[in-house]
C-alpha cells in the first residue's frame, strides 16, 4: 500500500491550467444532461466553466432541450445531438442528476463518471477514467470490498485501473498505481444537495484543460473545499460557483 498524503496545493498547484489566447487552448468539455434532475447538470456545467474551460457543451434529449436552454447561462452550449463528435472535445462527464445515455467505456480522453454513472461498470476501465461516488454509492457498487475507506478506494482504483474520488467528510483520491491523498480541507456545510455536482464539474474542467488526471482530482477536491470554507455557514451548492474563481486566482499568484 502506498503511503497516504494529506491534500495540499504543493502537490498540484504547479500543474493548474494557465490561460492562453484561444478558447480551444483550454479544452472542450461535454456534459451529458440528466433526463429529469436538470439542476444537477446545470451546477456541473457552470462549475466546469468557472475553472477556465474554453467551451462547455451540454448534450440532452429532445424533451429536455428547451428546459436546458432556459436554465443554462449563455456561455453554456446546449445540443440535442448525442452523436456529435469533434476532435476539440477533451473531457466528458456522465451522471450528475441521472443518465440519459450509456457512458463510453472505451474513450481515449478523460471521462468522469458521477452518481448514477458509477453503477454497472465494466470489469476494467483505464487511467483516464474518474469515478466520484459518495460512500453509499461506493458501497452499493463495490459491496465485496473490505478494509478502511483508504484501503477500499485503493483496492477499487487498482482493480478497475482508474482514479477513485471517494467523497465524504474526508475525501479520498486514489489511482491505479495505489497513490492516495486524503483531503481534510473542507467544510461540513458541503453536506447539502448539489455540491457533489459542483465537484464533478470542477474535475471535468481541469481534465478538459489537460491537467494530469490524479492531480486534477486532488486539486478539484481542495478547491471545492476551500470555496466552501470561504463562504461559511448555510451555503447552498450555487454559492460555490462565484467563489471558485477567487480561489484559483489566489492559487495562481
Amino acid at each position: 500500500m502506498s503511503e497516504e498524503k494529506k491534500n495540499n496545493p504543493d502537490l498540484w498547484s504547479h500543474l493548474l491550467p494557465k490561460k492562453k489566447h484561444h478558447k480551444y487552448d483550454h479544452g472542450h468539455a461535454i456534459i451529458y444532461g440528466a433526463p429529469e434532475l436538470t439542476g444537477a447538470t446545470n451546477l456541473a456545467a457552470q462549475a466546469c466553466a468557472r475553472v477556465g474551460t474554453g467551451l462547455v457543451t451540454v448534450f440532452c434529449s429532445e424533451e429536455t432541450a428547451d428546459t436546458y436552454r432556459k436554465i443554462m447561462p449563455p456561455h453554456i452550449i446546449v445540443r440535442k445531438n448525442h452523436d456529435f463528435n469533434s476532435k476539440s472535445v477533451t473531457a466528458k462527464l456522465y451522471g450528475p442528476g441521472g443518465l440519459a445515455t450509456k457512458p463510453d467505456y472505451a474513450a481515449k480522453i478523460p471521462i468522469v463518471l458521477d452518481a448514477e454513472a458509477t453503477k454497472n461498470l465494466p470489469q476494467e476501465l483505464n487511467p483516464n477514467y474518474v469515478l466520484t461516488p459518495h460512500q453509499g454509492e461506493f458501497d452499493r457498487a463495490f459491496p465485496d470490498v473490505s478494509g478502511s475507506r483508504v484501503e477500499k478506494a485503493q483496492a477499487v482504483a487498482r482493480k478497475l485501473n482508474c482514479v477513485i474520488v471517494l467523497k465524504g467528510a474526508e475525501t479520498i483520491v486514489s489511482d491505479e498505481r495505489g497513490r492516495v491523498v486524503v483531503n481534510e480541507h473542507a467544510s461540513p456545510w458541503l453536506a447539502t444537495a448539489g455540491t457533489g455536482d459542483v465537484l464533478a464539474g470542477i474535475i471535468t474542467g481541469f481534465l478538459a484543460q489537460k491537467m494530469p488526471v490524479y492531480e486534477a482530482c486532488c486539486a478539484a477536491v481542495w478547491v471545492h473545499g476551500e470555496a466552501a470554507m470561504r463562504f461559511g455557514e448555510y451555503l447552498t451548492a450555487t454559492d460555490l460557483l462565484g467563489i471558485i474563481p477567487d480561489v484559483l486566482v489566489d492559487l495562481n499568484k
